[in-house]
């Protein structure tokens, strides 16, 4: 499994990604409530109630995505991929 900032970077490289940030707390709350992100995407096997934040984006105007989770596609496989030339 990669770390944090490998994941951080992977995604960090999509054209798509304005920014990424790695938090030290429990949850995200904090930093969404700083940035009001105008899009907060997390993992498909969330519901949007479940998604930390999701009030304080969609009050903003802001949407929450969810979206699938690919077989192979997890930014450690990503990683992995690249560092072995095959990406």
């Amino acid at each position: 499994m990669q770390n944090e900032r490998a994941r951080a970077e992977v995604l960090a490289a999509l054209e798509a990604v304005d920014l990424v940030a790695i938090f030290e707390e429990d949850t995200p709350i904090n930093l969404i409530t700083k940035v009001r992100p105008s899009v907060l995407v997390k993992g498909g096997d969330y519901i949007r109630e479940q998604v930390v934040g999701h009030e304080i984006v969609e009050a903003a105007g802001g949407e929450v995505v969810l979206v699938e989770i690919l077989q192979g596609h997890s930014t450690t496989s990503l990683v992995a991929r690249a560092r072995e030339g095959k990406a």
